[in-house]
């Protein structure tokens, strides 16, 4: 994933966050209010902390963008986030040739030029994440202490960072 220089200390700390994931998982209701997720690749976090994003502008995703969830996790080093926000829909065609990826070609076999090609834009509103600790000894060990102490103990850092975009507007789900 390509990023930018964040404006803002949450952002910075968010981008470091999520710069060794390759995967996100993208959450949105659909038309009967049901949750659905699907598996998406992040391109940039650009200059204002938006995550870019491939779609097929054909895809029902695209009409259910006012409420998401994106859900990243680094397995091998325990670090997991989870972004809410919302999306847009954009077709700039120079954004698209600087970000395309041959990856993305079994999806769009006539590349930038495939007539359903869009790019899916997610401004954070709110993210959260939890980064324990990244040797496994360390980890076994603080699971164990927990279990005796009867609570979580050095289990890593969590925090919510909040205010990340305009302020969030959900409408209610249908």
């Amino acid at each position: 994933m390509k990023t930018e220089t964040q404006p803002t200390a949450e952002l910075a700390q968010l981008c470091q966050l999520l710069e060794p994931m390759t995967i996100a998982m993208l959450t949105t209701f659909d038309t009967h209010g049901a949750l659905v997720s699907q598996p998406m690749v992040p391109l940039e976090m650009d200059e204002t902390g938006a995550l870019w994003f491939f779609t097929d502008l054909r895809s029902e995703k695209v009409e259910h963008l006012q409420v998401l969830n994106l859900a990243f996790g680094d397995v091998p080093h325990s670090t997991y986030v989870s972004i809410s926000g919302h999306g847009e829909i954009h077709t700039d065609a120079e954004r698209i040739e600087r970000l395309w990826t041959p990856m993305a070609r079994p999806w769009f076999p006539d590349g930038v030029e495939s007539t359903h090609l869009g790019l899916l834009k997610i401004v954070p509103h709110e993210a959260e994440y939890w980064d324990a600790p990244h040797s496994r000894m360390v980890r076994m060990f603080a699971m164990a202490a927990s279990a005796v102490a009867g609570k979580p103990l050095a289990l890593g850092e969590h925090a919510v960072l909040t205010d990340l975009s305009e302020p969030a507007r959900y409408p209610q789900p249908v």
